[in-house]
């Protein structure tokens, strides 16, 4: 402290109190905060826990200057003391002007700024860091159109139970802004999510709602959902910008059990993407999800000339699909007009990758429609579902798709059809265009995905199309949570099979190693799973093997690299890959890859674990 001379003292937050400090040379004014530890011990480790912070670099997220530790001889105590950066105004402030006068927020400014928010959560929930203390005073002003998060704290801090007591007392607001289950030191990224449910909240309502009232339904929320939905009402009535939108979305985000919350990239879909919403922001986040090169590949098999040169024909896809609805029960006349349709949709979609389909939701109802048709037409089937993958990769009838029930249609046609290659492959690659951008609340209809996949995969053990477009299914059911604990050796058999057998498909190997990180990140069995020794080698051998082939493509080590971390965050699975020798890659890759901070992140992990488990331990070691 003796760099820094103090200037004011703030608000004292949950965990200490904060100090607004100059820099003694430079003149440069900070934010100190300063939590009191119970001992060394507890200093140490929420030291340790924060110090990967100080590497993260994001133009909306504000990193702490400096962490160090300091013992007051005053009052007999030990501080972690973490150095801010100093802004004066932050989103509390705004809020609080537009409570004071009444006045809604400006809609282009609130979207913007939510933009940031967003895209700064998202790079955090992608690097497995939670904020854990998200409210509006800690999202500072930079400027009038840039903001950053800030005051990240750390697992350790909070859940110290005994000063947390005590700082919910003092605080006015009583922690109003935490999920319910971080009240009980439970904390996620879902619990990010709800804290940014109420920042959105009291944004959205703020020229209504006093501080108190905002105050007492944030509250309210966690037990009662019929609080926010007539908050929801006055929006509306009260022509709040945006309102129908925040019907949307609110809803989604407090919900309070945490395994039916959506995740931030939901958010991001139904506001800047359903929602049309506008940010500088969130541009990054929203790279739209192409149709992939297999299922283009296969729209063009017939080399048909684009009709007419025009990239959109609208007027043939109109007259399309009227006679599709005057002639539904015609089988042929079905199977023409949409081979027509899908040649013209597929050409335009090789020419122009970023083109549009017009009217997705009409072409979505009559498809649907010949499917409830003709349900037993195997041919017209695969048409069907590769004009529906089309539908899909728009994200614009998504709702549609999902409320017909199109997943429990493809699964009982997998189920039904297991050795149809053709409604295999166009099956997967519409489960495929429907799962990348859904916002899965209920995933009781996806159950029985992982098995079927698997089923198909097995059965067409060496066909490249199949297990690309297997793997990249498989790989979106691992994030979703979907692939239940029994299920995940099978799984990890199959992903570690197709690449063993199509080392030369850079999807496939890419799809297929993020799926295994994500089934290694929640599951030891699949961990294990992957390094267990076989006839044909191992997990770690094949992991060579994917990086001496593909080790100047950046994004496959990234997968092959975050597989890695996730392996060593395993005590048991430690000594495997100590004994394998993987250590020298991780090296190499830690060292030539460093512009990408994930990359460097995840081979840094690796390599400090491998070191720690490489060190006796001693008492009082750190």
């Amino acid at each position: 402290m003796e760099k820094y001379q103090i200037l004011d003292w703030l608000n004292p937050g949950a965990l200490g109190v904060n100090l607004v400090v100059e820099e003694t040379k430079t003149k440069v004014k900070h934010v100190i905060k300063q939590v009191e530890c119970i001992d060394e011990h507890q200093a140490n480790e929420a030291l340790e826990e924060l110090m990967p912070l100080l590497k993260l670099q994001h133009a909306h997220i504000s990193i702490y200057q400096e962490l160090f530790i300091m013992w007051n001889s005053e009052t007999s105590s030990l501080f972690l003391c973490l150095v801010m950066e100093h802004h004066e105004g932050s989103f509390q402030n705004v809020i609080e002007k537009n409570r004071a006068a009444k006045t809604a927020m400006d809609s282009e400014w609130l979207q913007n700024m939510l933009g940031q928010v967003l895209d700064a959560v998202d790079y955090l929930h992608h690097l497995d860091v939670i904020h854990r203390n998200l409210k509006p005073s800690n999202i500072a002003l930079v400027s009038n159109d840039h903001c950053k998060l800030q005051d990240l704290s750390s697992n350790t801090l909070m859940t110290d139970k005994a000063k947390w007591n005590v700082r919910v007392e003092e605080d006015p607001f009583q922690k109003s802004w935490m999920a319910p289950e971080a009240l009980s030191f439970s904390f996620s990224q879902k619990s990010d999510v709800w804290s940014l449910g109420c920042i959105i909240l009291d944004m959205a309502s703020c020229s209504f709602l006093d501080t108190l009232g905002a105050m007492r339904l944030r509250r309210s929320i966690r037990s009662s959902p019929a609080s926010l939905s007539g908050v929801l009402r006055t929006m509306e009535e009260r022509k709040v910008p945006d309102a129908k939108t925040f019907q949307a979305l609110l809803p989604l985000m407090l919900q309070a059990d945490p395994a039916e919350r959506v995740t931030v990239r939901d958010v991001i879909h139904v506001t800047f993407v359903r929602s049309n919403f506008r940010s500088s922001g969130i541009a990054q986040v929203l790279r739209r999800q192409a149709v992939p090169e297999f299922v283009i590949d296969m729209l063009l098999e017939s080399n048909v000339a684009s009709i007419f040169g025009l990239p959109w024909p609208a007027e043939l896809v109109e007259v399309l699909l009227t006679v599709m609805k005057q002639h539904q029960r015609i089988l042929d006349i079905q199977l023409r007009a949409c081979t027509l349709l899908l040649r013209t949709l597929g050409q335009a979609l090789a020419q122009d990758a970023a083109a549009t389909v017009a009217n997705t939701s009409t072409i979505a109802a009559v498809l649907l429609s010949v499917l409830q048709s003709h349900p037993v037409e195997e041919q017209l089937l695969a048409t069907v579902y590769s004009l529906l993958t089309i539908v899909a990769s728009q994200g614009l009838a998504m709702d549609e798709l999902q409320r017909a029930g199109l997943f429990e249609d493809i699964l009982k046609r997998l189920d039904s059809l297991p050795r149809n290659r053709d409604i295999c492959i166009h099956g997967l690659s519409l489960l495929w265009a429907l799962l990348v951008d859904a916002i899965i609340v209920n995933k009781a209809p996806l159950e029985r995905a992982p098995a079927l996949v698997a089923e198909v995969l097995a059965t067409f053990p060496g066909d490249a199309e199949v297990a690309e477009a297997g793997c990249a299914v498989l790989w979106l059911l691992s994030l979703l949570g979907c692939i239940q604990e029994q299920e995940c050796a099978e799984v990890v058999d199959l992903l570690l099979q197709s690449i063993r057998l199509h080392q030369d498909r850079v999807l496939l190997v890419n799809n297929a190693y993020r799926g295994l990180a994500s089934l290694a990140k929640v599951s030891e069995l699949a961990a294990l799973q992957v390094v267990l020794p076989r006839e044909t080698g191992g997990g770690l051998d094949l992991i060579r093997e994917t990086y001496q082939l593909h080790c100047d493509d950046p994004e496959v080590v990234e997968s092959v690299c975050l597989l890695l971390a996730y392996l060593a965050a395993y005590k048991e699975i430690l000594s495997e890959l100590a004994s394998s020798g993987i250590q020298p890659l991780v090296v190499e890759i830690h060292g030539r890859f460093t512009s990408s901070l994930e990359l460097v992140s995840y081979a840094a992990s690796v390599l400090h674990r491998l070191e720690a488990a490489a060190q006796p331990s001693s008492e009082g070691g750190r």
